[in-house]
């Protein structure tokens, strides 16, 4: 069974930083590219980063230089370093496997939740 567990969400300040974790389980860890989407209601969820198998990484444009993707295969686990925070990020955040879109679309964890405000 496919499970993600996100965790590490908050509430912090403008210019401040968080540190996303995931735990993935029930696929082949080491063999999957892995994501994270972030949510916002009315707005779906969209693909922010990605991190493939040999660790290439793509972002989207609002948070290029802000945040980074890693990966630990020893864990499986995947985390998105989150700083420089703005009002904007505020979302809730959620990982999942692979590059362009989500493998498991039927399989979400609850999410982290990311609060930016003063």
């Amino acid at each position: 069974q496919v499970q993600f567990v996100e965790s590490g969400g908050g509430l912090v300040q403008p210019g401040g930083s968080l540190r996303l974790s995931c735990v993935a389980s029930g696929f082949t860890f080491t063999s999957q590219p892995m994501n994270w989407y972030r949510a916002i209601p009315g707005q779906g969820r969209i693909l922010v980063a990605a991190i493939s198998v040999g660790g290439r990484t793509k972002y989207v444009q609002d948070i290029e230089g802000r945040f980074t993707i890693s990966r630990d295969d020893a864990r499986n686990m995947v985390f998105l370093q989150m700083d420089n925070l703005k009002p904007s990020d505020t979302a809730t955040y959620y990982c999942n496997a692979g590059f362009d879109h989500a493998v498991f679309w039927d399989n979400w964890g609850q999410g982290a939740q990311v609060t930016v405000s003063s």
